[in-house]
């Protein structure tokens, strides 16, 4: 299939399970992210407060369906739709976006996981779903940047439980492939792009530095993908693209105060581990 990238990153997202784009956003528009993100009451308002095994807490506003914000013009780009598109080789529509806030000295850590070891209970059969975490501020191993075990993509599906109020990888597992596969540590600057497969296993340690550490990240899933059933995150839904332009042109647009975000006691993946024997 078509689209913006080589042949070469898409062969290295292939062998890696994920893919680093520098200046996915170039730097008027990282600025724009960064005042809307900020300044935004209603997506800071409608926040939930999700905590780690140590009792650290990352503030995480979620929302289904992708708006005329300056969010949803990213999350529609032709550039981010292509891109996924190209990666996954089917259409893709929009499963969820997040902005996931670390605040100075109090963010939490997020286990290692696979975001399929959710999704998978959500009735999506294949794993043919991929996240794009755009950095907002820079990220560094001192403010919790995102992890990642290289390659671990082509193991499957691993078994997840709860450790917190996270559901997180068997930990026997994760610790055989942190000995034989490639630890990461996605340091990032503003703007850069982190693509990376349902099935990839990553984490984030806690944010210790006096910096936040704050990430935008649109996670689509493939039309022949339809979830088997009905859950707390949207069935195909055709997406809208819109030209790269419209990121410029929205400006710091902030959220409607019509879109609906996501709250705990809306979440069935969580309901469906917990009373499930496996798991």
């Amino acid at each position: 299939m078509p689209g913006p990238l080589s042949s070469a990153q898409v062969a290295q997202f292939e062998r890696d399970g994920y893919l680093f784009i520098e200046g996915f956003l170039d730097a008027d528009e990282t600025a724009l992210l960064q005042a809307a993100c900020k300044q935004d009451a209603i997506l800071q308002a409608n926040a939930m407060d999700v905590r780690d095994s140590q009792g650290r807490r990352t503030n995480l506003s979620l929302w289904n369906h992708p708006g005329d914000d300056i969010y949803g013009m990213i999350a529609r780009s032709r550039r981010m739709v292509d891109a996924n598109e190209q990666l996954l080789g089917d259409e893709v529509y929009h499963y969820h976006s997040k902005l996931s806030a670390k605040q100075p000295r109090v963010g939490g850590a997020w286990e290692w996981h696979q975001d399929y070891g959710y999704w998978y209970q959500n009735g999506c059969l294949f794993p043919d779903m991929l996240s794009v975490f755009i950095a907002v501020d820079p990220c560094t191993r001192e403010n919790g940047c995102m992890q990642v075990i290289k390659g671990t993509h082509r193991l499957g599906r691993i078994e997840h439980s709860f450790s917190g109020e996270q559901t997180g990888a068997d930990r026997q597992r994760v610790d055989e492939c942190l000995k034989r596969f490639e630890h990461v540590y996605c340091e990032m600057a503003p703007g850069t792009a982190l693509f990376f497969h349902s099935n990839l296993l990553h984490c984030s340690a806690a944010n210790e530095s006096e910096h936040p550490r704050w990430g935008l990240i649109c996670c689509y899933n493939t039309k022949h993908n339809d979830p088997a059933w009905e859950h707390h995150h949207p069935r195909y839904t055709p997406l809208a693209k819109v030209p790269d332009t419209a990121i410029k042109a929205i400006g710091a647009k902030p959220t409607a105060a019509a879109q609906r975000f996501l709250k705990q006691d809306d979440d069935d993946t969580s309901r469906r581990i917990e009373v499930d024997g496996r798991q």
